[in-house]
């Protein structure tokens, strides 16, 4: 079993056609994702690494594609998510950043509505290392195993991820949630799949400043989850009352600083690191004890 996405899983990639695009086709087929389509409008009849690049994901059915990864620019990526949504794709993982807000909501209730998922918007997809991913991780950085990480952060996701892998410690899955205010999928839902995951032993939760999404974790953690949680929050040091980092990165009313989270955290039993790097350490440390 896998969170979100696995071997059956058939990737379109919205997008398909610009570098990026091209790039991330390849770097799917290379993690051994099963890609079966492009969609770029006026591009239709094409091909990308020897993947069918079709005008409208519509026409792109043909191909029967389960799962979108969206990598069309900010002012398109609203009619982008919506068009695959109308086709019945049932998870959507959007790259994009700069999405506006008003967009997002209107995609991620649509969803909702359709029964689909939307992982992001302005985070890195999803991935299960030995069976897909639907996402911009660079595959370098994964191992298969049995430790499932739910992050705000991009950048952190990669480094914690590879740091367990320097240690032979496996991921089961990896979700990036993204960093915006409104996001499709939160922590909760992630940690929901990855209790009732056979392969998921351990949970590793990346946080940062802002917002209350952490709190609301800890709070389903603390009543829910049988599995360990290491977790380390970025922002300890950000200065008081200054906006930082993602659009999500806001600070009111007492709760969303990084001790905020941290002190919730660790009152529902998790192991709080102070350093990213210590988060692979003490998933080891305790492994061997």
């Amino acid at each position: 079993m896998a969170v979100f996405v696995d071997r059956h899983t058939r990737v379109l990639v919205q997008g398909a056609t610009g570098h990026q695009g091209r790039y991330h086709v390849r770097a799917l087929q290379e993690f051994g994702t099963r890609v079966v389509a492009g969609v770029t409008p006026g591009k239709g009849g094409g091909e990308v690494e020897g993947v069918p690049v079709y005008d409208t994901v519509e026409e792109s059915l043909e191909q029967k594609p389960t799962a979108s990864l969206c990598l069309v620019p900010a002012p398109s990526a609203r009619d982008a998510v919506m068009e695959a949504l109308d086709a019945g794709i049932s998870t959507v993982a959007v790259v994009t950043d700069g999405m506006p807000v008003h967009d997002a909501m209107d995609c991620i209730h649509y969803a909702r509505c359709q029964g689909a998922r939307i992982i992001g918007p302005n985070g890195p997809g999803v991935a299960s290392p030995g069976k897909a991913k639907v996402a911009i991780i660079p595959n370098r950085v994964f191992l298969p195993g049995d430790i499932g990480v739910v992050s705000r952060s991009g950048t952190l996701t990669y480094e914690i991820v590879n740091a367990l892998t320097e240690q032979h410690l496996g991921q089961s899955t990896v979700v990036g949630l993204g960093g915006d205010p409104v996001v499709g999928t939160t922590y909760v839902e992630t940690l929901e799949a990855f209790q009732s995951d056979g392969e998921t032993r351990t949970v590793v939760l990346v946080g940062e400043i802002g917002g209350e999404a952490e709190e609301e974790a800890a709070a389903y953690i603390r009543r829910h989850l049988t599995k360990p949680v290491y977790a380390y929050i970025a922002g300890r040091s950000a200065p008081p009352h200054r906006r930082m980092g993602h659009a999500g990165a806001l600070i009111a009313g007492g709760t969303g600083t990084a001790q905020s989270k941290i002190e919730a955290l660790e009152a529902a039993g998790v192991t709080v690191a102070r350093f990213p790097h210590q988060i692979a350490d003490l998933v080891a440390a305790d492994r061997t004890a």
